[in-house]
Order: structure tokens, then sequence, then C-alpha cells
């Protein structure tokens, strides 16, 4: 488990094939790996993922084909977001999020709001219905607050929505966010709470 919280940011240095998947090289000395050992989840941009290998500066982890495709940004050279597993009795300022990347969304516009940045990312027709006003979404690992859910619909069909975010300085400086730009990918993960509700009510529907 997580909370969205970004404790640091890596780079991935080397990327390896592995038949399907691929092996990645992080390096990491902000993370503080002394208390990492193999066998530990970090999550990478949203991803949980195991650690396979460790030096004093860098681990490795394995990326199966699976999540290859479903997530972004995992398959080459490039900044990441990095969070530790939460161990009891941590404090959880953000929210909690599984580490389970649902799919991804694309940016759709990041614009100047003030001293913040209003960010919108539009999310895909599966997702769209786990995103509520003042409810909580994971992009790219970052726990974030949905200021506005605009629905797509196209050829009189739902195709998705558009999530309206408003990010701080803070969250622009220390994650890589700040790295976006309109048209980009990101790894999402829909709110742990509302997944089960709408199981509970998929449930409900199917005994009535």
């Amino acid at each position: 488990m997580f909370a969205g919280i970004i404790q640091a940011t890596g780079q991935i240095v080397r990327v390896d094939e592995l038949g399907f998947g691929r092996r990645l090289i992080i390096e990491a000395p902000a993370l503080g790996l002394d208390d990492v050992k193999v066998g530990d989840s970090i999550a990478i941009n949203g991803a949980c993922m195991t650690v396979t290998e460790k030096t004093t500066r860098t681990f490795s982890i394995d990326v199966s084909a699976e999540s290859l495709s479903k997530t972004a940004g995992l398959d080459v050279r490039g900044e990441v977001n990095l969070e530790k597993s939460l161990r009891l009795g941590d404090r959880i300022d953000g929210h909690l999020v599984s580490g389970h990347v649902d799919g991804t969304g694309r940016v759709h516009a990041i614009e100047p709001l003030g001293e913040s940045v209003l960010f919108v990312v539009e999310a895909p027709a599966e997702l769209a219905r786990f995103f509520a006003y003042k409810g909580s979404i994971a992009v790219n690992g970052v726990s974030l607050t949905v200021n506005r859910v605009e629905d797509i619909v196209r050829d009189g069909r739902a195709a998705g929505c558009l999530v309206w975010i408003n990010l701080i300085p803070h969250t622009i400086a220390v994650t890589t966010l700040r790295n976006l730009k309109p048209g980009d990918h990101v790894n999402l993960e829909v709110d742990m709470i509302a997944r089960y509700v709408e199981r509970m009510l998929q449930g409900r529907t199917m005994s009535t």
C-alpha cells in the first residue's frame, strides 16, 4: 500500500529486454536506499514493483509484459516518481493507493492558474465512472484531488471524461508532473473506495 505522496524522483538509467518484459535500473540516491532490501515494494510512477537488486545508489525491477501493456513510461529512460510502501503506523497524508495502475490517460491541458497550474487529464471510458468532484485520483503515483469532472460524448456514446486538477507549486516542484505536456500519457489509479462501491452496485443490480 502507498499514500500517493512522492518521496523522491529518480532516473531510469537502463532498460534491458527480458523476452516479453523489461528490466529497469533506477538511480535513486534521494529516495534513501539504506532501508530498502531485495523483495521490497516501490511505486514507480504509481506502479507497484518489486526490488530485485540493489546498490547504494540504484535498484532494479522486472516489469512484466502485462504491466507494460497497462502503464506508460516504464519502458524508456527518464525521470520517475518514487514512493516506498507504507509501514503500519505511517501517516497517510494523501489517500490509500494500491500501486495497481487501472489504465492510462492523456494530458489534455496544462495552464497557469495564479501561482498554481490547472492540470486536465482525459481518462478513458472504462474509468470515467470512478471520478467525482472532490474525490481522489492518482496520476503517475501522485495523490491529487479532483476539482471537476466533464464527461466526453462522441457520436452519441460515452467516450471518457476530463478530470480537472489544481497543482500547487510544491507538487510541481517535487514530482515529475512538471515535465508533462499536452498529449503525454500518464498512469491512472482510481480511488479504492470508488472501486468497491462500483462493485457493490453491480451486485445489487444483478440481484434485482
